[in-house]
């Protein structure tokens, strides 16, 4: 195996410090690859799409054999020949070839994982894949039938916002013909052409070298040679080129290697390379050398044939590029700046400090005579408006669109409604909608398992969905939307919904607890009982009754909700609803003695005070107190975390505050001293700071400079049932 630190050994240069970035760009690649195979629409294939792909395809590779990763390297050479034929049209795409594709990405993911934890394991087996590109790329893999190929590229298409599908369409009902270079496809293969391409300024000479490399790499794509026999002048190479391609194709492959305004594709006119018999130039006629040797803007241009190339800009092949011009402006710094995660959390955690300290500065300043201290007043004042706009603007950097969540379901969609033998259109709505980073990298896995069961348990068979009356493509819907201080997600289908009798029996038989007469959402809540599974016939896919209650404990700990509604024989739909972040929360700042504790506030039911008389003890040491027509237990913060209460001589001042709250689909009513108020807080993780403290989820600093425990209300909900 070749040695992937061989090639910066000999430099002194040590290649795996840019190993991340490199892992980094090349799972962007794959997902942008991923993408617009999706996309393709087989039947009218577009240009830019197909480029594209080959782009994403030949990026990867150029990084994995400057790593030396050779593995990665031979798979994304099959694929880029491949796809240089589909992108020349010398072959026509099916959908056995999209398949291929995507199975070779699949493959490409498990072999940078497994170089990204430095090579450990078996290696990755792809001598089956690549026989099929080989042959899919030779033209002798015949076409799927009709009924495989529809099979084969269900109809998941995804609709975006607008309306517009983005996912595999099913191939035509006829075969697409695979065109043979040496058939119908040759007639219309474009003319021989030759160029000259100048490449510089360049720092080193040798970054030219990669521009040859390509012509042997890409099969047609042409021949070149050097017209300075391998020598720069003044930081300039300059090549004779033949092939068929366009400039445009030219340019786009040129620019992975060097930038775009250093290469310039001139017409073999006037002053082509050198005289003759000058080192690695081809030999040419004397008539050709009516420049004698001389380049554009070079010493001792003759004036006709500087005034033949100079406005010769009309008569340049299209898309090709001008010298760069000094008088014109550099060309835009990259718009994105890649940072360490790290880095942007530590940002993150020194902005809430600083609105800590302005907190506390806000609140020893409250007693201040703001008409003899005007001056500071309007400054602190000042301070705490920018201040805020700070962490606003920070708190935005971990933003992301919930468009990197919703990227991921196009494929699982398309190789699930090809094994349920189902017809699925996805729609996604509110792709901009932003979440935290952090909240989207735990979101995924829940939305996926509801995806699935919508998938499996919802969406009906065709001929199903016909008998009724629907149409036979089922519809799924992610949508995300912004509600006040949350973010909405939503997973909707248009299937056969949930029923209210089957789900009540088959609770019965499972000994689930039930209310007597139970509502609609008491009932849809039953899905989320501990293995409990509507599924007769259980499948890979689902119906192993593990995953909606997991489903409802991950987003709960998020502090989040979840929400289902449903119809019976018109769909069902289970919304989300999440904490824009969980850096900052909303919280209800409660006192016990002299200890300050902090409730979660999307947790918080509704408060009361409460007299001695109404909580009545049962069990001996177990307490409840009556809320209208429900008894709650009782949980005294005085004897959970030791803290003594307030002591008074008036009465009606002893009486207990109970603050009600709900977590886990329980509620329990917490007794403390009294309600200090509604605040947003900083989150501090008090396990990496301190150790794990049962009952709390973390901690936070207060404007006073105390600490406040954030209390975890699932945790205390649970102890009160027990």
């Amino acid at each position: 195996m070749t040695d992937p630190n061989h090639a910066g050994a000999e430099s002194g240069l040590d290649l795996t410090q840019f190993y991340q970035v490199f892992f980094e760009e090349a799972g962007e690649n794959l997902d942008s690859f991923e993408q617009h195979l999706l996309g393709i629409d087989i039947a009218s294939v577009d240009d830019e799409v197909l480029n594209s792909i080959f782009r994403c395809a030949h990026s990867v590779k150029g990084g994995a054999a400057t790593f030396g990763f050779d593995d990665v390297a031979e798979l994304t050479h099959q694929m880029e020949s491949l796809l240089d034929k589909l992108r020349r049209h010398e072959l026509a795409p099916t959908a056995p070839m999209v398949d291929v594709l995507l199975k070779a990405g699949d493959a490409l993911r498990a072999q940078l994982a497994r170089r990204q934890q430095g090579g450990s394991g078996a290696p990755i087996e792809t001598a089956a894949l690549l026989g099929e590109i080989r042959a899919l790329g030779a033209g002798t893999a015949p076409a799927a039938p009709p009924k495989a190929a529809a099979k084969a590229a269900p109809k998941a298409a995804t609709k975006a916002s607008s309306g517009r599908k983005a996912a595999t369409k099913a191939a035509p009902k006829e075969d697409v013909p695979v065109v043979s270079p040496g058939a119908a496809g040759a007639a219309a293969k474009p003319a021989l052409r030759e160029l000259e391409l100048v490449v510089g300024p360049l720092d080193k000479p040798a970054q030219a070298d990669s521009l040859v490399e390509l012509f042997s790499e890409i099969v047609d794509l042409g021949t070149i040679a050097p017209l300075d026999g391998g020598q720069a002048a003044d930081g300039m190479r300059r090549f004779r080129v033949e092939t068929t391609s366009s400039d445009e194709d030219l340019l786009s492959l040129f620019t992975f290697h060097v930038a775009r305004e250093q290469v310039k594709l001139l017409p073999a006119g006037p002053g082509y390379g050198f005289h003759a018999g000058a080192p690695g130039a081809p030999q040419r006629g004397k008539g050709d050398n009516a420049a004698f040797g001389f380049f554009e803007d070079a010493p001792g241009l003759p004036a006709a044939a500087a005034a033949a190339q100079v406005p010769g800009e009309a008569a340049r092949p299209a898309g090709a590029t001008a010298a760069p011009n000094p008088a014109a402006p550099p060309p835009a710094e990259a718009a994105t700046l890649r940072v360490s995660v790290d880095k942007v959390d530590q940002l993150i955690n020194l902005v809430g400090e600083l609105v800590i300290t302005q907190a506390m500065l806000a609140q020893n300043s409250a007693k201040m005579d703001t008409a003899l201290y005007q001056q500071l007043a309007n400054s602190l004042a000042d301070l705490e408006r920018n201040t805020r706009d700070l962490q606003e603007a920070v708190m935005s950097i971990r933003m992301i669109p919930m468009s990197v969540v919703f990227s991921r379901f196009p494929r699982m969609l398309r190789d699930l409604s090809a094994k349920l033998g189902k017809k699925i259109e996805f729609v996604t709505l509110g792709e901009a909608t932003e979440l935290d980073k952090g909240l989207v990298e735990k979101i995924t896995d829940p939305l996926t398992h509801l995806v699935r069961n919508a998938c499996d348990h919802g969406i009906e068979q065709p001929a199903d969905r016909l008998a009724r009356g629907k149409p036979e493509s089922g519809t799924l819907m992610l949508a995300a939307a912004h509600q006040g201080g949350s973010v909405v997600i939503e997973v909707r289908d248009d299937g056969k919904g949930l029923s209210r009798e089957k789900l009540l029996a088959k609770a019965r038989e499972r000994g689930v607890p039930v209310p007597e007469n139970p509502t609609d959402a008491e009932v849809w809540n039953l899905i989320f009982a501990p293995g409990f599974s509507t599924a007769e016939v259980v499948t890979d896919v689902s119906g192993r009754g593990v995953g909606m209650d997991v489903v409802k404990r991950n987003i709960t700990a998020l502090g989040g909700t979840v929400e289902i509604e449903s119809s019976a024989g018109f769909g069902m739909s289970v919304k989300v609803r999440l904490p824009l972040t969980l850096a900052i929360m909303d919280g209800m700042s409660v006192a016990v003695g002299d200890e300050c504790y902090i409730l979660p506030l999307a947790s918080v039911i509704e408060s009361f005070q409460v007299r001695a008389d109404t909580v009545r003890t049962i069990g001996g040491s177990g307490q409840v107190v009556q809320v209208r027509d429900e008894f709650l237990p009782v949980v005294a913060l005085e004897h959970v975390f030791g803290v003594r209460r307030y002591t008074s001589d008036d009465a009606a001042a002893s009486f207990p505050v109970m603050v009600v709250v709900e977590a886990d689909g329980q509620r329990a009513a917490l007794m403390v001293d009294e309600l200090l108020g509604q605040q947003q807080v900083v989150v501090k993780n008090l396990e990496a700071n301190f150790r794990k403290v049962s009952d709390v989820s973390g901690a936070t600093i207060m404007g006073d400079g105390r600490v406040a425990l954030i209390l975890d209300v699932g945790s205390l909900a649970r102890r009160a049932r027990h």
